[in-house]
């Protein structure tokens, strides 16, 4: 049990201030009582002094990937990319393939230390490890229980290193499935074949889950829909059964057209923006006109701040897409929405983050918007509570030993790098 001395309460969906003790109960049912004067209990409660210090509830990433985490600083690929497809083929598919079970918990322990300290208590993410693909979605599972972040994990099943480990794929979805919540992932419409999503479909519905997958995230998705199937990547995926989910979740979602976007609206499925990745592979700006409500944020593998990719979206977002302040943080809680509305557990009122933010400027609920993307940074966040637990305190981790993760990645990222180059 945690008790929060002296803080300011931001509620996250009304931006009520609130000036209160807080005290947190643990568990994934757990809850966050409002509290005055004493109570015998709360002497065998964890107190952190908030004098000064806003409270709010801690964010989530709508789609992340955890492979990526041992990437920064490797060596050039052996061919300069010229195109999207070239940075698939030379970076990205070249380093999932050297992936073992080993690199894989390295990479999901730091994923989950850079989520905690900026705040994110839980992960959504789409996972690739083609020559790994036994075991690897319960290791990143177990690596992200023991930072104490909570996770909704797939597996990227796709066509596009055989049938083989395409099978390998659905069996590792089906069983991590059958004792986690958790999505049926694939790659993107243009490498998975329809044996293969109509399995994967199949066994979204058998699980009571949904798809998680890449849409139109460059014209050669659709290049290669038109082409093969005759038809566009979400004409493809709702024909398919793709849309039906409310689970479902769109990655990207930039090159569609009008019939597609309409596609989109008028299904339950949710659609996820990731605009820095989107700059970074200069595959195009998201627009959503036309794609409804249900727009969430993710980093796609960039990094693990949500505040930032807030941010991105915005100022980039200001010559492509009808988005404000107020959109811009409608879309960064969203991701609550997805989670609640589909009855995952791990994200409840109990977890927050404690910001240490010395505004020069008074901050009320009028002008927090502003606040919330001119002055607010991760790096002001001083607490982070998850599922009721302490899990970052004073801007450390908890329950495992940083500087031992690090040594151990680093180890891990070499042996990644060698294995990439043969």
């Amino acid at each position: 049990m945690l008790l929060l001395k002296n803080g300011t309460y931001i509620d996250w969906q009304t931006l009520e201030f609130k000036q209160s003790d807080i005290l947190v109960k643990e568990g994934d049912a757990g809850s966050i009582r409002f509290v005055d004067g004493y109570d015998a209990q709360w002497e065998k409660a964890h107190v952190i002094d908030c004098t000064g210090k806003f409270i709010t509830k801690s964010f989530a990433n709508g789609h992340h990937h955890v492979y990526s985490a041992l990437a920064c600083g490797m060596p050039a690929p052996k061919k300069n990319p010229e195109n999207f497809l070239e940075i698939l083929n030379y970076i990205w598919w070249n380093l999932d393939k050297a992936l073992d079970l080993e690199m894989i918990r390295s990479s999901a322990l730091v994923t989950a230390m850079a989520c905690a300290k900026n705040g994110v208590t839980f992960v959504i993410d789409h996972h690739a490890s083609p020559n790994a693909v036994d075991g690897s979605l319960e290791t990143i599972a177990q690596a992200f229980d023991e930072i104490g972040v909570g996770h909704l994990l797939c597996y990227e099943i796709s066509d596009r290193d055989g049938s083989d480990i395409a099978r390998k794929g659905l069996e590792e979805t089906e069983k991590y499935l059958s004792k986690r919540q958790g999505l049926v992932g694939l790659h993107a419409s243009f490498t998975v074949g329809d044996e293969t999503l109509k399995q994967a479909v199949q066994l979204a519905r058998q699980m009571n889950s949904g798809i998680h997958i890449h849409v139109a995230e460059d014209t050669s998705d659709q290049d290669q829909c038109i082409a093969k199937c005759r038809k566009r990547v979400v004409e493809r995926l709702h024909d398919a059964g793709v849309l039906q989910f409310p689970k479902t979740i769109l990655a990207h979602c930039i090159h569609l057209d009008d019939h597609e976007r309409a596609l989109v609206e008028r299904s339950p499925a949710w659609v996820v923006q990731n605009m820095e990745s989107n700059l970074n592979n200069s595959v195009g700006f998201f627009n959503s006109i036309g794609l409804g409500p249900r727009i969430m944020f993710g980093t796609d593998g960039m990094h693990s701040d949500m505040l930032r990719s807030a941010k991105s979206a915005f100022f980039a977002g200001h010559n492509f897409d009808a988005i404000g302040y107020g959109e811009t943080y409608r879309r960064f809680r969203n991701v609550h929405h997805y989670l609640h509305s589909n009855g995952f557990s791990g994200d409840g009122e109990n977890n927050l983050v404690i910001f240490d933010y010395d505004s020069p400027t008074p901050v009320t609920a009028d002008n927090f918007f502003g606040h919330f993307l001119f002055g607010m940074e991760s790096k002001q966040i001083t607490h982070v509570i998850s599922k009721g637990r302490c899990i970052v305190e004073e801007k450390n981790i908890v329950n495992v030993d940083e500087d031992q993760i690090w040594a151990i990645s680093r180890k891990q990222a070499l042996r990644l790098w060698s294995q990439m180059k043969k």
